[in-house]
């Protein structure tokens, strides 16, 4: 594949290049978005990303099934397309909640996480009728119990078990070993007793049980022995606590995207066949009925459907050694809109996109503008050499943990984000002004 082409399976799904070698998505050219609303500009293609709901709710055989990680990125419209799709949502903390209940999605399909949920957003879960908190510490379980009995309602709880599972995954992300923050050990017997904690308790009732493998995971492997893990501590409990309160095993999110053009994305359906045939099975050997299986896919929804667009600024040709020139490519944005390359080594794909080039490949780097010799974006890549100031170039499947982890470092302010659909483009969110931050000042 060329410079110029397109990788579609990295890409939004109407990425196009144009007669006029301008790269449009949903219809819209992304250097008339530029022009429009400046750059860095984050640009989401609206039916990409609702094509991407339906296929995650076809294949783990509806939406109720799966819940949409809000941590990926959230706003009042992007809550409202879930819902509008028929997904349930996870929240992470009050913030994201209180986004999704100002978009009015309902409460009953909401599923709380967070490994230290304030008392504050445990009130909140419980008096809006959030459908599910899932339990991390026996701290928060006590916690919880206290104030839904005080509110006189009973909540529906769901127990975060780490089944010692090490996904294929970076070390920071990975969720499901026993040396990490999150969740009741099943090793050691605390996920048990969580469980039947909770199932004695008069002010919370247990649904079942909740496991995380890790994120940016392309195979079914790490989720299905996850699966098996767990399902043995379903039996285990069955005595215990009894069938009727171990209806949900909730398998988390964590499924892998393309972001560059030699890796493959993965298969929805696939993967979805694997890991419900694999419960399946499993409850069948243990001679249990098999619980509902539930998903929380984020990334695999939202990374796809967007893309950075970042103007060239500065172009420094660096002498590495003896028979070694580096081109670095300054853009006008970095690590404060796009944190993953400096903290995970990510990878992406960069593509020039006001106009088709034709230099000769350079070793290049794309760099940020920001006060730190870590803020890179692409490492190293051959890039056409009349890639110069003026240049347009977007990079592709930001649509996960950019906009949500971004920063004002340097006082960069945070980029715009546009929605394109069938030729039209409209404001998600405007860019940050320096008002916004004075607005702040006390």
């Amino acid at each position: 594949m060329g410079f110029n082409d397109i990788p579609a399976h990295v890409w939004p799904r109407s990425a196009v290049r144009n007669a006029a070698g301008q790269v449009e998505i949903g219809g819209v050219s992304l250097p008339s978005l530029a022009d429009a609303y400046g750059t860095p500009l984050m640009v989401v293609d609206k039916r990409d990303f609702l094509s991407r709901c339906q296929d995650m709710a076809r294949a783990f055989g509806g939406g109720e099934n799966v819940h949409y990680a809000s941590k990926a990125f959230l706003t009042t419209q992007v809550a409202k397309w879930v819902a509008e799709q028929g997904l349930h949502l996870d929240v992470a903390s009050l913030g994201e909640l209180e986004i999704a209940l100002h978009a009015d999605f309902p409460a009953a399909d909401i599923t709380a996480h967070g490994n230290n949920k304030s008392e504050a957003f445990l009130r909140r879960c419980v008096t809006a009728g959030v459908g599910t908190v899932v339990l991390d510490s026996f701290q928060e379980l006590e916690r919880l119990e206290k104030i839904a009995g005080e509110a006189g309602i009973v909540q529906n709880v769901l127990v975060r078990v780490k089944p010692g599972v090490e996904a294929h995954t970076h070390e920071f992300i990975a969720t499901s070993h026993e040396d990490q923050k999150f969740g009741f050990s099943l090793a050691s017997g605390s996920a048990h007793k969580a469980a039947v904690m909770a199932h004695e308790s008069g002010s919370l009732k247990l649904r079942g049980l909740h496991c995380h493998v890790g994120s940016q995971v392309f195979d079914a492997e790490g989720f299905k022995l996850a699966a098996e893990r767990v399902l043995e501590l379903y039996k285990q409990l069955i005595d215990a606590v009894g069938e009727e309160s171990l209806a949900v095993l909730d398998l988390g999110g964590g499924y892998g995207i393309a972001y560059t053009e030699d890796e493959e994305p993965l298969d929805v359906d696939e993967v979805a066949h694997d890991l419900i045939t694999a419960v399946g099975k499993t409850a069948a050997e243990l001679g249990i009925e098999a619980p509902r299986v539930m998903v929380e896919p984020g990334r695999a929804i939202a990374g796809p459907s967007t893309v950075t667009v970042y103007e060239v600024g500065t172009v420094k040709d660096v002498h590495v050694d003896d028979d070694t020139t580096r081109r670095y490519l300054s853009v006008d944005g970095g690590m404060s809109d796009n944190i993953r390359p400096a903290l995970y080594d990510a990878k992406y794909d960069v593509r020039v996109v006001d106009r088709v080039v034709a230099g000769t490949p350079i070793t290049t780097r794309i760099v940020g503008s920001h006060c730190e010799s870590g803020d890179i974006l692409l490492d190293s890549a051959q890039l056409p050499s009349d890639i110069g100031a003026g240049t347009l170039v977007a990079f592709a499947a930001t649509g996960a943990y950019c906009y949500s982890m971004s920063s004002r470092y340097n006082m960069a302010l945070r980029p715009a984000v546009v929605v394109v659909e069938d030729g039209a483009a409209s404001l998600m969110l405007r860019r940050e002004t320096m008002d916004d931050f004075f607005a702040l000042e006390a």
